[in-house]
């Protein structure tokens, strides 16, 4: 640990922070720099400009990150570039003041904003380093072409060099590199050899770069290091798993070079084995048992930064039991293993979730289980055998479904399970290993489990009861209560019983054991709890869940503001969780720079959340356990809390997104819901095995206070939708 510490991996930052802002650009290295470890380096692609300066570009088309093409829309041009005929817009063809004077910075990845888009201008290398960069790492792509175009890449490097110090230069090109030994100061400046594909050609030597690969100890000759692609160390199969690791980096670490891989990025997940957790991937390369690389190369340095500091050699440490926030699994580790499975909750058990829950639902013929829903839809193949099953139920969703009341549990027990991702627009699957692994628990079987792993404590959800026991003649509370005395949940307190539901009716029920703790469910997306309402909440319930809306209000992605939801609960001394946080990088706002840790942090150590509700238990137990999730604690990094509209803060006036009309406040009438009706025989079956109401008229379900919509909640679907489209979203 101590050795680790004292020669930490660099955090290398590829056009400063180009993963939230245009690459290169003056708000991307500064915040890079403010936002990452001390030590960061960043990285520059050099591009010349006709008049021999320096700009900060990857790609040498300039129209691929700026806006050249509408500046100068006449002076497209084709050049041969490695044996290839390209395309575009070039530095080389114009001089530095047209291009600093007139031609501005643009995103070129479409999931990352677009905000800041035409208000920045490129960087000059000199731009860059006035930064004051710890360390400053110059990436020279294309030296044989400036050569060929009678511009010398050298020569910029020896006139720069008198003033300012580079640490590291970096080339595919090995002829440039054996050029440079004879130039740099090599007690100042490093030479690292980049790898580029492995089937791609090196011009000098005509070798495929796996052919060199293999033999390091000729890049010893002229080079202090390499670079290479992530993959070159811990290859992909090709349904994208992690596969055995190679000898890279012991091959080269033995020759004496250094190795930095490059290919990092928050929004560009890799293996399904990080589970959409970025900083799982870092882990993989600076924390396993047979090697460490010197260095990364990413567009996100603060995710890396926290992954080195916090997160690494951390496996064992303990978590604080002072102030403890509960880690609650949403059906288990649902973003693993099919929802509400044997190997969700075992999954669930392992990544260090402290409340394991089942959503309880009941089968015709009486069965309590647990499943993501009423509908079987959600998470089977209920559509394959059951398609006649199929109807409308309004008092529960308002599309069709095949609901677990219209199948016994025999019926039931035939399903496959199914892993599906809850943002289906994103493109972002799940675990396609374990997509149909894993089988339902009833609610006894879940019970046991609990017991058996002695977890922290067990939530049960309770919905649909007045509709369960009006329609169907079940009482889904009846069966609860009787799960939990038969397994001595009542009569113990070793371990905690949550007992979830969004009606104050069913929560009532259980208020004759004082062990367990109610917990009010809120669908509904508020700005506020009033204090009357806080008062009536707690005659029903001792802890609240929430959805993340209603505690950090976004627009268009980014973040505008935190509500005073959690502390209004807590002024009335009622639990504040949150719920559902997910890792993928499209549920995550841009202001926690598509990064679960920074989104944690944000309602953990800002915004005081109790308990965090999450499809991935293993981050947040992660983030819990690191140093860092004490603020105040002392220690080399911080990973800090997002503040509220600070991105938004940044952008001009006039790209700022509309305004959206606020959300409502919580009223008495939202929470309290009245009795449960009375368990009446089920109605006649209808032919297609649901039941049809009979009589003068329908026997509705009373309406709960869970079943609000208004125009404010339905506008934020329909922006969720779109939002995740545009793979920017979450919320």
């Amino acid at each position: 640990m101590a050795d680790f510490k004292c020669n930490e991996p660099l955090v290398i930052a590829r056009g400063g922070f180009s993963g939230l802002f245009p690459e290169s650009s003056s708000f991307a290295n500064q915040i890079a720099l403010s936002t990452s470890l001390s030590n960061v380096v960043l990285f520059c692609n050099l591009q010349l400009t006709k008049d021999s300066v320096g700009i900060c570009q990857t790609d040498i088309r300039l129209d691929n990150s700026t806006n050249v093409a509408v500046v100068f829309p006449k002076s497209q041009k084709t050049y041969t570039i490695n044996g290839e005929n390209v395309r575009g817009w070039f530095a080389l063809d114009y001089t530095s003041d047209q291009i600093f004077n007139n031609v501005t910075l643009t995103q070129n990845i479409y999931s990352r904003p677009s905000l800041f888009d035409g208000t920045l201008p490129l960087s000059s290398v000199d731009d860059a380093i006035g930064v004051k960069p710890p360390g400053f790492w110059l990436n020279v792509q294309y030296d044989a072409f400036y050569t060929a175009n009678k511009l010398s890449v050298s020569s910029y490097i020896q006139k720069t060099t008198r003033f300012i110090g580079i640490s590291y230069i970096s080339s595919p090109e090995i002829g440039f590199l054996k050029k440079m030994n004879g130039i740099i100061n090599k007690a100042k400046t490093k030479l690292i050899f980049k790898f580029l594909e492995a089937d791609a050609v090196e011009p000098t030597t005509k070798q495929t770069f796996s052919s060199i690969l293999k033999d390091l100890s000729s890049v010893k000759s002229f080079a202090s290091g390499i670079l290479v692609p992530k993959e070159y160390i811990w290859p992909l199969s090709k349904d994208q798993y992690l596969q055995t690791p190679t000898s890279v980096v012991a091959d080269a670490h033995k020759q004496g070079l250094e190795v930095y891989a490059y290919g990092f990025a928050n929004d560009m997940p890799g293996s399904y084995n990080y589970s959409y957790d970025p900083t799982a991937e870092y882990l993989q390369f600076v924390d396993n048992s047979e090697f460490s690389v010197d260095g990364v190369l990413t567009d996100f340095p603060p995710t890396a930064s926290e992954a080195i500091a916090c997160l690494a050699h951390n496996k064992n440490a303990a978590r604080p039991s002072k102030g403890k926030i509960l880690v609650i699994s949403h059906h288990g580790a649902s973003g693993v293993y099919p929802g509400s499975t044997d190997l969700a909750y075992q999954q669930s058990v392992d990544d260090g979730a402290d409340i394991i829950d089942c959503s309880v639902q009941m089968s015709k013929d009486g069965v309590p289980f647990c499943f993501n829903s009423a509908d079987l839809l959600a998470g089977s193949n209920a559509m394959t055998s059951f398609m006649s099953r199929s109807t409308i139920i309004s008092e529960i969703q308002p599309t069709s479904g095949i609901f677990s009341f219209d199948l016994t549990w025999n019926e039931i027990q035939t399903l496959t399970p199914q892993l599906n991702s809850p943002l289906p627009n994103s493109g972002l699957a799940r675990n396609p290993a374990n997509k149909n692994k894993g089988k339902f628990l009833t609610l006894s079987d879940f019970l046991d489990f609990a017991k058996a792993k002695a977890v922290t404590g067990i939530l049960i959800d309770i919905e649909n009861a007045a509709y369960l026991a009006s329609k169907k003649g079940l009482s889904i509370t009846d069966a609860v209560t009787t799960a939990l005395s038969n397994a001595t949940f009542d009569k113990q307190a070793t371990q905690q019983v949550l007992i979830q539901s969004d009606d104050t009716s069913v929560l009532s029920k259980f208020n004759n054991v004082p062990a367990y703790r109610r917990v009010l469910s809120l669908k509904e997306i508020i700005s506020a709890v009033p204090k009357q309402t806080v008062e009536e909440i707690k005659k029903y319930a001792d802890a609240v869940n929430i959805p993340r809306s209603s505690i950090v209000e976004t627009n268009g992605g980014f973040t505008t503001a935190f509500t005073n939801v959690v502390d209004q609960l807590h002024a009335a001394n009622i639990s504040a969780y949150v719920s559902v946080l997910r890792n993928e990088y499209v549920a995550i706002a841009f202001d926690f720079f598509s990064d679960p840790v920074v989104e944690l942090a944000t309602y953990i150590g800002r915004i005081g959340i109790d308990g965090v509700v999450t499809d991935y238990p293993r981050t947040a137990d992660a983030y819990l356990r690191s140093p860092c999730s004490d603020l105040n604690a002392k220690v080399t990094y911080s990973i800090l809390p997002a503040e509220a509209g600070s991105l938004l803060g940044l952008a001009e006036p006039e790209v700022l997104p509309p305004a959206e009309a606020p959300a409502p406040p919580l009223t008495v009438a939202d929470v309290v819901d009245p009795p449960l009706p009375q368990v009446s025989s089920p109605s006649s079956s209808s032919p297609n095995g649901s039941t049809a109401d009979t009589g003068a008229g329908p026997v509705t379900a009373p309406p709960g206070s869970s079943g609000q919509t208004n125009a404010a909640s339905m506008s934020l679907s329909l922006l969720g939708i779109l939002l995740i489209s545009m793979f920017s979203v979450g919320y």
